[in-house]
């Protein structure tokens, strides 16, 4: 069996969102990349979290052709295997649908930066993407809604690392990081901060958001070349 270390963080992975509370029933899947291998683990299609062992998870190529795996991959594979040509940066990548990101997922609403605890996570807006075309529906659904992640990313001169989720129009949230347990993290801290955006707004809160300077500071201060959270 290939790249069983790699296997067994997948598969912790896919049991985290599930225990968390990110992705009910089946709806989300994991995958991480061996870069040297070329290669991508990723949860099989449709199979009950409580239910995978090592073994069902899909090996594929990063045009998505299956190398091991007897079960089908996941329907958001080809989403996964582009982001990972275009963000070279990345290892891991999470797709859920915790419901306050995707509720604003579905309003077609990026998450502003209202607060501290935003700007801690993410350096700026959580960015939601274009709704995708029909013919981009209808050409290559999976592998598409990747290319208006990345296009959303090249339009506003992201850093991936900086803002590691997005919110895909009408549809749910993908999150990654270099690990993934990185992604799992960017994942459950979305949902956190989206649920407080939701109930911030509801209380009234500045459209506006956070003054810049402020969130610029708690950002740097947790991730800047001279941060101060946490033990060197």
């Amino acid at each position: 069996m290939l790249l069983p270390s790699l296997r067994d963080e997948v598969l912790h992975a896919n049991l985290e969102i599930a225990r968390r509370g990110l992705a009910p029933h089946t709806f989300g899947n994991v995958s991480a990349l061996d870069r040297n291998a070329a290669l991508v683990v990723i949860k099989p299609s449709g199979v009950p979290y409580a239910d995978l062992t090592p073994g069902d998870l899909v090996l594929t190529d990063l045009e998505g052709r299956v190398v091991e795996g007897s079960l089908r991959p996941s329907s958001d594979l080809h989403t996964h295997c582009l982001l990972y040509r275009e963000f070279p940066q990345i290892g891991a990548v999470v797709h859920t649908h915790s419901e306050f990101a995707t509720s604003w997922a579905q309003a077609n609403r990026s998450i502003p930066c209202l607060g501290t605890t935003h700007a801690d996570a993410f350096h700026g807006p959580v960015p939601v993407t274009d709704p995708l075309t029909a013919a981009e529906v209808a050409e290559a659904y999976e592998r598409n809604t990747g290319a208006v992640i990345v296009r959303r990313f090249r339009a506003g001169d992201l850093d991936p690392l900086a803002v590691p989720g997005v919110l895909v129009a009408g549809h749910a949230p993908f999150t990654w990081g270099k690990t993934a347990a990185d992604a799992v993290y960017a994942a459950d801290l979305l949902e956190y901060v989206a649920r407080l955006a939701y109930r911030s707004t509801l209380l009234g809160a500045d459209p506006a958001g956070l003054p810049a300077y402020v969130g610029e500071h708690h950002y740097q201060r947790k991730h800047g070349s001279a941060a101060t959270y946490g033990q060197r």
